[in-house]
């Protein structure tokens, strides 16, 4: 596969993941506004979060779109502001495997808990 074809596919993901991260915030701050104006304590919150699958495949999916779309994002940018350093490659991944692994965590720990 050309670098051009490769760009044009991350190009693309990068897009897509916004999209659906812009659904998600909208989702979020919604489920924010109805907590803070039903006047919800975190434990009420937890209560109806906790075992709620409907909840953690809507967060994993958020997670999920963070992970595709940021990366992409710092990389660009690291390459724009250092084209020579080689940093972008690294920490992009670095930025992926942090995403996917503390939001996943966070999703498993709402869903079951806080026992995993």
């Amino acid at each position: 596969m050309s670098a051009a074809v490769f760009q044009a596919k991350l190009w693309y993901a990068q897009r897509i993941s916004a999209m659906i991260l812009g659904i998600c915030v909208a989702i979020h701050l919604i489920i924010i506004f109805y907590a803070i104006r039903g006047g919800l304590s975190a434990q009420e919150i937890l209560g109806r979060t906790q075992g709620n699958l409907a909840f953690a495949l809507f967060y994993e999916i958020f997670v999920l779109a963070c992970f595709v779309h940021a990366p992409i994002g710092v990389s660009n940018i690291l390459q724009e502001t250092f084209p020579n350093s080689g940093l972008a490659k690294p920490i992009s991944w670095l930025l992926a495997i942090l995403i996917s692994t503390l939001g996943t965590t966070a999703v498993i720990g709402v869903y079951s808990g806080g026992s995993l």
